[in-house]
């Protein structure tokens, strides 16, 4: 539900900003939805003790350094109609949203075996070829038996597990005989 409300904001935002305003947008959203995940701050803003101009003083002050009368009548709006709670899902559709519009993309190879820079980086080139974008992937070692691919704004996972690979290899040599 606050994925579709976040959604119908970021459209109206779309319609009278440009994309480097949107990429602002996006940067300050997405560190002012950093704090939701501070109990503190979400005890504060939560708390119906703590006035709607106390609130939106508190929001106003943290983006403050991005001076933006656009982000300040944003939040405003917000804080007015009682949607403070959905500043983290407006960050996130909004990052999708930019996502879309630049064509770039950030996704995660995971192995359990290190994979060198030079084979990411032609995964990423053979990626960005394939989807028409700009893909940037970054590696992260785990227990994955094997290699998983994921770029989750394009839904893209690929996957080659050695246990799988092994298995299917004794299943055709069985069929075989």
């Amino acid at each position: 539900m606050e994925e579709l409300i976040a959604k119908r904001y970021i459209k109206a935002i779309k319609k009278s900003s440009d994309i480097e305003s949107m990429r602002n947008m996006t940067t300050v959203f997405d560190t002012l939805s950093m704090s939701f995940k501070d109990t503190k701050f979400i005890q504060i803003i939560g708390n119906p003790n703590v006035g709607k101009d106390q609130k939106l003083s508190i929001l106003l002050d943290a983006v403050k350094p991005a001076d933006s009368r656009m982000i300040d009548n944003f939040i405003r709006l917000l804080v007015e109609h009682n949607r403070i709670s959905i500043i983290p899902a407006i960050a996130r559709v909004m990052k999708k949203d930019l996502a879309v519009s630049t064509k770039t993309y950030s996704g995660v190879v995971y192995s359990d075996s290190d994979i060198d820079t030079k084979v990411i980086e032609d995964l990423s080139s053979g990626l960005g070829k394939k989807f028409d974008s700009n893909i940037s992937l970054k590696f992260v070692k785990n227990n994955f038996d094997g290699i998983k691919l994921d770029v989750e704004d394009l839904g893209i996972e690929i996957n080659f597990s050695k246990t799988r690979i092994n298995n299917q290899i004794i299943e055709h040599i069985i069929k075989a005989i």
